[in-house]
């Protein structure tokens, strides 16, 4: 354990971090490393490490129990991508050493399902407002045929009678420290605790069938790229009766030719003419449902936003929507006519402009700035 990082630090909070807190720090840095967005050569072990400390920091019983004993915890190592597994706990490291008659885990016990992870990509509007859709995904799931026990139906499968289904060998050697008990999967079964005689035609004796699955997904209103649905035990089937793991589906949001998206407000950008910023104008906007009327003032300078109120994302935990924001470019005009140019000229000394007096001028000024004159 001395490798592992705390799991505060991986997660880069202090220990006394909220719930939010802990959530808000896993999604920065799940989209950060994952590995359909970071190709790094390190993102995936750093995504697996993200994955694993939220996965105990999240819940309040393995917080409690890492915040008392670390990595040490003697109830149950934090498994995930590099948790130490000692079966029954300190009962089992006390038996190598001494011989006891600590705890052993049961090898037909119930076992959860792996959790499992599909991306999906998605249309920009369809963040936005939402969407249902169906997908298919391949899965291990319990065998129909046997039930999930592995024999053939009619028979069922006899305790082993090396380990006498435990599943476990014991090989015990005096030394000059004491009597030591080392622990093994038994040869005869493989670790199992039992024997199939006659396997299911199905499964093949393994009580588990790859099968496509497909799923309905609702994806709710307000989504950004990066975001994680979870689908509660669509996961890999459980094994021996136990229950099955979940889904992660990890949304891809495509870009849109027209809009950006900063949090819940719609950017866009809006060109105007010379004379439409110069002289104001009333203009279309179109928005992601409709298009809407907006005035632009008289002597309107290009880069200046304006914000249409309600006109942006959905909030995905609250109520409301939040803008969208339109910032105006003024479009100097590239290909002028005699008269245009004319009439510009005009414009200018009526103002008391004079374009090459005023390059001129700052000339002079540059000049005298650099030579100190």
């Amino acid at each position: 354990m001395a490798d592992k990082r705390d799991y505060y630090e991986v997660l880069e909070l202090q220990k006394n971090a909220s719930a939010d807190d802990i959530k808000k720090a896993y999604r920065k840095l799940a989209r950060q490393y994952h590995p359909d967005v970071n190709k790094a050569a390190d993102a995936e072990v750093k995504f697996k490490e993200v994955k694993e400390a939220y996965d105990v920091l999240s819940d309040d019983q393995q917080r409690a129990r890492y915040d008392q004993f670390g990595h040490q915890d003697p109830n149950a190592g934090f498994g995930g991508a590099g948790g130490a597994d000692f079966g029954g706990g300190f009962g089992d490291i006390f038996d190598m050493f001494f011989g006891g008659g600590g705890g052993r885990r049961d090898p037909n016990a119930p076992q959860r399902g792996n959790d499992l992870q599909y991306t999906m990509t998605i249309e920009f509007k369809e963040a936005v407002f939402g969407k249902e859709t169906d997908i298919t995904i391949p899965r291990t799931e319990t065998c129909d045929t046997c039930h999930g026990n592995g024999a053939k139906p009619g028979t069922k499968p006899d305790t082993c009678s090396t380990c006498r289904g435990t599943g476990q060998q014991e090989v015990a050697q005096n030394t000059p420290f004491g009597r030591i008990v080392n622990r093994r999967a038994c040869s005869t079964c493989g670790g199992k605790g039992k024997i199939i005689k006659e396997r299911c035609g199905t499964c093949a004796g393994s009580g588990q069938v790859k099968k496509q699955r497909k799923i309905h997904v609702k994806i709710p209103a307000g989504v950004d790229d990066g975001a994680q649905l979870r689908v509660s035990g669509e996961g890999e089937g459980g094994v021996r009766g136990g229950p099955s793991g979940d889904l992660y589906i990890v949304l891809r949001v495509k870009s849109h030719d027209f809009f950006d998206r900063e949090g819940d407000n719609i950017l866009c950008e809006i060109p105007l003419t010379f004379t439409q910023a110069a002289l104001g104008d009333e203009i279309e906007i179109p928005t992601l449902t409709e298009k809407v009327k907006l005035k632009i003032p008289a002597g309107t300078q290009t880069g200046k936003y304006f914000s249409l109120k309600g006109k942006g994302v959905p909030r995905l935990r609250g109520y409301g929507q939040g803008d969208q924001l339109v910032k105006v470019t003024v479009v100097t005009p590239t290909h002028l006519s005699d008269d245009q140019r004319e009439l510009l000229r005009e414009f200018a000394a009526k103002s008391g402009e004079s374009t090459h007096e005023q390059s001129q001028s700052i000339f002079e000024r540059m000049k005298r700035a650099i030579l100190g004159d």
